[in-house]
Parts: structure tokens; C-alpha cells; sequence
């Protein structure tokens, strides 16, 4: 099994390429997808982030407000910190679990936003770096997701720095152009990754 850590700051398209690479034959662990199951309605995890955060956390229908909650935390390190401390444990948890399911021979890509954040490089064979300029994310943030300007900045400063990320990295997909030109790169990391296993 070859486990690859995927990461890359928001907006940088790293889930584009989780797709593709998953659309080749990887296994993906999206840790983003997990971290909002194990806050679904009725479960341990949501309980506690009610119980730190209060229930102005919560739609209407009971649901963890994501928006609302991030506000709240991507502005407070302290606030993001007892987050992190509620969900990182649960996320960790599933991701063993279904680490357990894939094949032995298996190219498994974990798909982690915080991986350089949470010092995380060390648990795999292989870190990919998915890099766009601070702009170029700003500008996919603010357009195609709609998010206000001054939280899209407020989530790219709370994470890691570019510089920070590329050092952690074994192989960095830059991603400011045309998605023909991601798919050039994700077949040549493909073709990389296989060949390592």
C-alpha cells in the first residue's frame, strides 16, 4: 500500500485533483468529508461542538451551521484550536477504519487539508502539494464559491503559508491554469505514484 498525503491551502484546487486521482484508481480518504459526518445530527462529535460552541452553531434543523461556525473560529485561533480538539480525534478514528478496508497493493490518497498545519507528512510515503498563488485562491474563493472577501482571507491566513506547505512537499502540482493542464499533471503524478508502489 502507498500512502499519499494530498493537501493544498483552500482554494488551491486539491480536491479537483483528489477527483482525478480517485477517477484512476486511487482510494480517497477525503479527512474534509469526514470531519462533517462526524458532526451529522446525532452524534457524539456534534453534541460536543454544541456543547463548547453553543447552539447558535445549529440550523433550524438541527444541522451544524458550517458557515456560521466558521466564522466563529477562522478568526480565533484559541476557538479553532478547542475545534480541532473535538473533531481531529473522531476524524482520525474513521480514517483508520477505512484505511483497514483498502487493498494491500492499493495507492491510497488522503485527501488533508490541515496535513501541514497538524505536522502530519511523516504518516506518508508521499506528500503532493497541490500550489496555486494567494490571488489566484482569493480570486476562486470570493468568484466560484461566492464567499465574502474578508472571510476567504481570514481562512487562507489561518492556515499554513505557501512556503510552509512546499517544504513539506515530495511532489508539487501547481494549479493556476486550465483544467486540461491539471489533468496533464495528474496523469504524470499517476504515472509517478504507480511506479513507487
Amino acid at each position: 500500500m502507498l500512502k499519499v498525503g494530498l493537501t493544498g491551502g483552500i482554494g488551491s484546487g486539491k480536491s479537483e485533483v483528489s477527483r482525478r486521482l480517485s477517477d484512476r484508481g486511487a482510494v480517497v480518504i477525503d479527512a474534509d468529508k469526514i470531519a462533517r459526518e462526524v458532526v451529522e445530527p446525532g452524534t457524539e462529535g456534534l453534541a460536543r461542538v454544541v456543547q463548547v460552541f453553543g447552539d447558535e452553531v445549529l440550523r433550524a434543523d438541527g444541522t451544524l451551521d458550517r458557515e456560521r461556525l466558521g466564522s466563529i473560529v477562522f478568526s480565533d485561533s484559541e476557538r479553532l484550536a478547542a475545534l480541532n480538539a473535538i473533531v481531529h480525534p473522531l476524524v482520525g478514528a474513521r480514517v483508520a477504519e477505512l484505511q483497514e478496508r483498502a487493498d494491500e497493493d492499493a495507492i491510497v490518497v488522503y485527501d488533508v487539508p490541515l496535513l501541514v498545519e497538524n505536522k502530519l507528512a511523516p504518516m506518508y510515503d508521499v506528500v503532493v502539494v497541490v500550489d496555486a498563488a494567494d490571488e489566484v485562491r482569493l480570486a476562486r474563493l470570493t468568484g466560484a464559491r461566492g464567499m465574502p472577501e474578508q472571510d476567504a482571507r481570514a481562512r487562507i491566513a489561518a492556515q499554513a503559508g505557501r512556503e510552509e506547505r512546499l517544504a513539506a512537499a515530495d511532489v508539487v502540482i501547481r494549479n493556476e491554469g486550465t483544467l486540461e493542464d491539471l489533468d496533464a499533471r495528474v496523469d504524470e503524478l499517476w504515472t509517478e505514484l504507480s511506479a513507487r508502489r
